[in-house]
């Protein structure tokens, strides 16, 4: 059997290998290859789903609840610039988000586990998922059959605004809905020294980048978390030239998936309204993306006790609820009970956040989470190391 402590820095090792070799969200295939021949190592038979997809599934017959423990695997189109010995080797994709260490974090639960298949009171699936960012993972394994007679559901994701030792899991949201939009403005190109003959698009997307303020600010009650971002305007051109488009293009976050159809419409409407003022057109498309990650009070309680008893009496952060991100972790929480919790690799204020080319997971994480997940699935629980 092996130790606890030898299977900690397995994982470590093969997190770092992971880090190096990134793949970006539905081409994961060198990784889900080094997580199936993990699983094979370790004596589990694994499944395929949704291409670059694996499940495996821990105890079959035992007749207790039916659990299920999930990792992201995918990585992000960034430029790394940790300088870190294990840096990725596939320039412009980065595992810039972590994922890296939650596939490494669930491959030690499961070596774990495997050695004590016989005492797990109920089976235990472990999902391993890609193409969490943007690519709707999650609902592509659904729609697979990846969760097929699993009764409940659990996952984390490291999050470096939180410090390490604490973590957040409440009942009901935990991360926000999101969803896209693009908006069109069509005017008149020109000379710039002929402002009088041009319809300028410049100047107009401007007026709606700052118009679109107004919704969050003045349309939007105090006590609602929404976000709405212009996160890009493009306008190609010379410098005396006036263009004939501009295109702008950003990103909603919503605390509550009611309010989605009232933000898409009031975007509309302001961009339409505010180009008409200018003399030229504008066309909106929004486009939803992930729901709200809403934990289930029951599952979500059980996590919180697994964190306590792991972290300590101030596991529990200040930090509010939920948090604006989004996760497509979403889709599994509105199919089957389950809970998701943040949990906090942060060491002080100059932290890179996830998604940022300095941002790299923290190691120390594994061990901490992989034993929740044994407790959640009710093993005999590795000795502290």
């Amino acid at each position: 059997m092996t130790s606890w402590g030898e299977i900690v820095a397995e994982a470590v090792t093969l997190r770092r290998a992971l880090h190096a070799r990134p793949e970006l969200p539905w081409a994961e295939v060198e990784t889900a290859r080094t997580i199936r021949a993990r699983l094979a190592a370790l004596g589990i038979a694994w499944q395929a789903f949704a291409d670059t997809g694996t499940v495996a599934t821990l105890a079959p017959r035992a007749p207790g609840r039916h659990i299920a423990l999930r990792a992201d695997i995918d990585a992000l189109p960034i430029h790394e610039a940790t300088g870190a010995p294990w840096a990725s080797e596939h320039d412009g994709k980065m595992h810039a988000c972590g994922h890296d260490g939650h596939a490494a974090t669930l491959l030690a639960a499961a070596q774990w586990l495997v050695q004590h298949e016989r005492a797990l009171p109920g089976p235990v699936t472990l999902v391993f998922q890609p193409a969490e960012e943007g690519g709707h993972g999650a609902k592509r394994m659904l729609e697979a059959g990846a969760l097929e007679g699993v009764e409940a559901i659990y996952g984390w994701h490291n999050w470096p605004a939180i410090p390490r030792g604490q973590a957040v899991c409440p009942d009901g949201p935990v991360m926000s809905a999101n969803g896209t939009f693009r908006i069109l403005v069509s005017g008149a190109g020109g000379h710039a020294s002929q402002p009088e003959r041009c319809a300028d698009p410049v100047l107009a997307a401007a007026a709606i980048t700052l118009a679109l303020q107004q919704i969050v600010s003045r349309r939007v009650a105090p006590q609602s978390a929404v976000v709405v971002a212009v996160t890009s305007i493009v306008a190609p051109s010379a410098e005396t030239v006036t263009p004939h488009e501009a295109v702008l293009a950003g990103s909603i976050r919503l605390a509550d998936d009611a309010l989605r159809p009232s933000v898409d419409r009031w975007i509309a409407e302001i961009a339409e309204q505010t180009a008409r003022a200018y003399g030229v057109r504008a066309e909106v498309e929004s486009r939803p993306r992930y729901g709200a990650t809403t934990n289930h009070p029951p599952e979500a309680e059980a996590m919180r006790a697994a964190l306590a008893a792991e972290l300590g009496p101030t596991w529990r952060s200040e930090i509010p609820a939920p948090i604006m991100a989004s996760e497509d972790f979403s889709y599994y929480l509105a199919a089957i009970p389950g809970a998701f919790a943040l949990v906090g690799s942060g060491k002080g204020e100059d932290d890179p956040p996830c998604h940022s080319p300095h941002y790299d997971f923290d190691d120390a994480l594994i061990a901490r989470v992989a034993r929740v997940y044994v407790r959640l699935a009710g093993a005999p629980l590795p000795p502290l190391e």
